[in-house]
């Protein structure tokens, strides 16, 4: 007992020693961990490592609401390596670059409609495209109708700051031509006609954009993407629809949003409780055109998907130990694997099989 406890306090000596030491040193112990965290980072660089296929990565799982584990809506599909976003909100940049995704790479970004945490983070991402790969073209931003006043009034809104930058910098570093970006707008046809349309099909790769419903916001759609036998759909803001059942017709993955009423129910009782009768009116009101977990479950299990996982997460789960009560009973309508989405998932799916690998990359 008595060698036992000389060495625990020789250890204890030692440990104090080093803390000691490390509080003396703090500014060059400081600078060597910084330096270290700098090589490891910077130009850091998932997607040449990925095996060829379809990748499906979450940069932002959250919703208007303040969550401080997510982002705002940001999906980010890979197809062999190629990069493309889905909607862009706020704090999906920084996400971005946390997650090894290289956005100056992006060919292109896809909105699926126009409310503000689905295009509050679109600046970023712009600016990120322009400068970390000194890009000499708009990034291109795929988009129902209107898409192009939404890309051209918040380049109006940076217009000064593109000119500072681009002074700094140096038309060589920061060029002109390659500031904001590019709205391409597309119409789907006439509900008579069909709610889908191909929008990119281009080296084996299959973009199609579906109608939703998420009235009184119109258009709204969802994505489709196919690649080498596997596929993703992502549904949009959106209630149960189904154009969602059918597009999503044995596909791999299934990423669609959710709502829980019986939680938002709680948010609505505090906010009267508080005499904010205005927010209390707005929860109210978000139940009208979003899914719950348990219709959507039931989209999956009609579709015949092969996963389901959830985002735009409303509302805010910051805690896993919430999950079970935000997911519900949808477990009873949808026998295949269920996934609260969080910030920084990756899920790949290898080229021409059944496989599927979930990671993560924050």
């Amino acid at each position: 007992m008595r060698l036992v406890k000389r060495i625990l306090l020789g250890l204890l000596a030692l440990g104090l020693l080093l803390a000691a030491l490390a509080w003396a040193f703090q500014r060059e112990v400081g600078t060597l961990l910084l330096q270290r965290i700098a090589r490891q980072n910077v130009g850091r660089n998932i997607v040449p490592d990925l095996p060829d296929g379809l990748h499906l990565a979450l940069c932002g799982t959250g919703s208007p609401f303040p969550d401080p584990s997510r982002a705002g809506p940001c999906s980010v599909v890979i197809a062999g390596d190629r990069i493309f976003i889905i909607d862009a909100g706020e704090g999906a940049g920084r996400n971005l670059g946390y997650m090894g995704i290289p956005t100056g790479k992006v060919e292109a970004l896809f909105l699926t409609h126009f409310h503000s945490d689905h295009i509050d983070g679109l600046s970023p991402i712009m600016l990120q495209h322009w400068g970390l790969a000194s890009s000499s073209a708009p990034l291109p931003v795929y988009g129902p109708t209107g898409v192009d006043k939404v890309v051209d009034g918040l380049r109006s809104a940076y217009v000064l700051d593109y000119g500072y930058r681009v002074s700094h910098h140096t038309e060589k570093i920061m060029p002109s031509g390659g500031s904001g970006g590019k709205g391409m707008p597309f119409d789907l046809p006439p509900k008579a006609q069909g709610d889908t349309l191909v929008v990119m099909d281009d080296n084996g790769l299959k973009v199609t954009a579906f109608r939703v419903n998420h009235a009184p916001v119109e258009p709204a759609v969802g994505y489709r993407f196919d690649y080498k036998g596997r596929s993703i759909v992502i549904s949009g803001d959106t209630t149960k629809v189904p154009s969602v059942v059918a597009i999503a017709k044995d596909v791999d993955i299934l990423l669609h949003e959710a709502l829980q009423p019986k939680l938002v129910a709680l948010l609505g009782d505090a906010f009267t409780d508080k005499k904010m009768d205005n927010l209390a009116h707005v929860m109210r009101d978000i139940l009208t055109y979003h899914t719950t977990p348990e219709e959507a479950a039931q989209v999956a299990s009609e579709s015949g998907a092969k996963q389901l996982i959830f985002n735009h997460i409303v509302p805010p789960m910051p805690v896993r130990f919430g999950y079970p009560a935000f997911v519900g009973d949808a477990a009873q309508f949808y026998k295949g694997p269920i996934t609260v989405g969080e910030d920084g998932m990756l899920f790949t799916l290898p080229a021409n099989s059944g496989e599927v690998i979930k990671k993560r990359l924050m």
